[in-house]
């Protein structure tokens, strides 16, 4: 499913980006340091050039893919037996329902006042690809960051290996715009790394917890108050580390790094750890 979008600043931002480190990367760091012509060279450079093409490509589906409209149809099923426990607002125990959108809000939805809509387990809005982090484009945008990262830490590779070599060189040949490229290319990579690596390490825990950045500062309120009153929380979607990984990235290994996401459902309902229990509710 697709949307229509707007190409926005910060997208142009991350395209231009992606556009200078694959050119600098190759045609300067590549083919200054290991040479085009080469075995080393041409197999950096089919190695980089496939990872940057995952990278754009799973960056387009993400900006470009829904990701996870409410039916204007959906209604809660109470009585269904398949449906262990039903989220309820902490003010007043009704059944979730946005008032902004007139519509019953499903397990894990959240309303984004940037779109204007609910979304279908939402992570967050993310400016730098326009759209909103939810149910059909979540795996996407974690494939995409993983891609990202991995472009980001051996174009950095390359760039080290060539500042030494040129180094090493006797020459004045990293003169003027060489010695340029080195430093935007830098000042570039080495906080993009670092961003990414964080943003990744991020999103691994909370797949691992089957959890949304919204259901974590979520899970940190519920935790303080479960104590208080001598309870434990815990949160219903975690089905243990394996099971919430398969359950986003997919069954199989070889699919984690593809961006497919048919194996998540419809998103309306969601696997719990009280499956086969009595119906509980949790507040939202």
């Amino acid at each position: 499913m697709r949307r229509s979008c707007s190409i926005s600043l910060p997208v142009l931002v991350v395209l231009s980006a992606i556009g200078y480190l694959y050119y600098t990367t190759v045609f300067i760091f590549i083919d200054g340091w290991l040479g085009l012509r080469t075995s080393p060279g041409l197999m950096n450079a089919f190695i980089f050039t496939a990872m940057a093409c995952m990278c754009i490509f799973n960056y387009a589906v993400a900006i470009l893919r829904d990701p996870g409209s409410v039916p204007p149809s959906f209604v809660h099923d109470i009585e269904d037996a398949q449906t262990p426990i039903h989220e309820i607002k902490r003010k007043g125990g009704d059944l979730r329902y946005c008032q902004k959108c007139s519509l019953f809000k499903p397990p894990r939805s959240h309303h984004c006042r940037i779109c204007r809509r609910c979304v279908l387990r939402m992570d967050h809005h993310c400016i730098w690809i326009n759209n909103c982090v939810g149910h059909a484009n979540y795996k996407v945008f974690f494939v995409f960051v993983a891609y990202a990262l991995s472009s980001c830490i051996h174009s950095l590779a390359l760039l080290v290996g060539n500042v030494t070599y040129d180094a090493q060189k006797d020459e004045q040949q990293s003169e003027g715009s060489l010695r340029t490229a080195y430093i935007i290319s830098a000042v570039l990579l080495v906080p993009l790394t670092v961003a990414l690596s964080i943003l990744l390490g991020w999103h691994i825990y909370l797949i691992l917890h089957n959890k949304t950045t919204i259901e974590y500062h979520e899970g940190v309120r519920a935790m303080w108050l479960a104590e208080k009153v001598g309870n434990v929380y815990r949160h219903p979607y975690d089905l243990g580390p394996y099971e919430n990984l398969t359950s986003v990235l997919g069954p199989s290994i070889f699919t984690w790094l593809c961006p497919t996401s048919g194996h998540m459902g419809s998103g309306l309902q969601f696997r719990t750890s009280y499956d086969g229990a009595n119906s509980l509710p949790t507040l939202k």
